[in-house]
């Protein structure tokens, strides 16, 4: 007799047990550490279709690729089974690594919730700020100096002014400091003209002053000639107008040196951008107290002394490396020297 053929595979149990099941054919209960297995798990949808147009095509023998490749492909998780070489026999190159494309997986990703942005339209003194700004960067090939100055005999000159009614700034005794260096380095005190260079007779020193939606830089005209007080005086006055916008424009136009100082926000060093048609701009970080050797009888003893740092940046098309080394080193008597700046 004829054997019963076995019954089409059933969607609810594995399909060995229901082909063994006419024939007589029993097989144990599938377990796992000696519990059982619900048969359902072991199932394989009818509707499942592998995508092997997604798979990687076989490899025959060793994997071959540069370490140049290997390295490019861990650094950025690439599998190289999935990458095609174009080097002899195969062999996989970097450059194949960074041309690979993973097979988009279909499913895009999600998009991150809206954070509330806002479009802020662009204002005069904002458009403004771009263009000479943008101006000076692509045009003036720039380079940086800078110096660590010996700020003690300053803390102290001030603190005596001060007991003796004075107020004024280390702003302001700076301020006075660049003027007298450009007084003594006239070369420093030029710009740049498509002709000609232009060394300009007086010292008008240029104070960058925040505002909200940018800055804008008063000019305090002969500083070389004023004293302190005056320099105090006037630099309060412009700042004041200044974030007032009560500036006239002969007040923020025609500086020939300028000094921006963000010190007293906390920052320690930092680079500015030309103020064009200027070629120079000297950036002043905060006071520090910092560790030194100070020479006393007997050899040098650990103490703190007063230190600024500040940093020049030169259009190199009028001030070389060596006149701007010598303006700091000008600028650092003075400082170091602050009776000079009384004189």
């Amino acid at each position: 007799m004829a054997a019963t053929p076995p019954a089409a595979p059933s969607a609810e149990r594995p399909t060995g047990r229901s082909a063994g099941r006419p024939e007589g054919v029993g097989l144990p209960p599938l377990t796992w550490q000696g519990r059982p297995i619900n048969p359902a798990i072991m199932e394989i949808p009818r509707h499942f279709t592998p995508d092997l147009d997604r798979l990687p095509p076989p490899r025959r023998g060793r994997l071959r690729a540069s370490p140049a490749a290997r390295h490019a492909a861990r650094q950025r998780g690439i599998d190289l089974a999935l990458v095609t070489g174009t080097g002899p026999r195969g062999r996989i190159t970097r450059k194949d690594v960074l041309a690979f494309r993973a097979p988009a997986s279909g499913i895009a990703p999600p998009s991150p919730a809206p954070r509330g942005d806002t479009t802020v339209p662009h204002s005069q003194m904002r458009k403004t700020i771009a263009r000479r700004l943008t101006g000076v960067w692509r045009d003036a090939p720039v380079f940086y100096l800078t110096a660590t100055l010996a700020c003690d005999r300053l803390v102290d000159l001030r603190s005596q002014l001060k007991e003796a009614g004075w107020t004024l700034s280390y702003n302001d005794m700076l301020i006075k400091a660049v003027a007298l260096a450009l007084r003594q380095v006239p070369e420093v005190n030029a710009s740049w003209g498509d002709s000609a260079i232009t060394r300009h007779g007086d010292v008008h020193i240029g104070m960058a002053v925040a505002l909200e939606d940018g800055l804008i830089t008063p000019v305090l005209r002969d500083a070389d000639r004023k004293d302190l007080q005056a320099i105090a005086a006037e630099t309060r006055d412009l700042a004041a107008r200044a974030r007032d916008r009560k500036l006239q424009p002969h007040e923020y136009q025609g500086s020939t040196f300028t000094v921006s100082n963000l010190g007293m926000m906390g920052i320690d060093h930092f680079t500015a951008i030309l103020n064009p048609p200027e070629a120079a701009i000297l950036a002043v970080g905060g006071l520090q107290r910092e560790a030194a050797v100070v020479d006393g009888e007997g050899g040098g003893r650990l103490s703190t002394a007063w230190r600024m740092r500040v940093t020049m940046t030169c259009d190199h098309r009028v001030i070389d490396g060596a006149l701007g080394a010598r303006f700091l080193q000008a600028l650092r008597r003075n400082v170091e020297s602050p009776a000079l700046l009384l004189a």
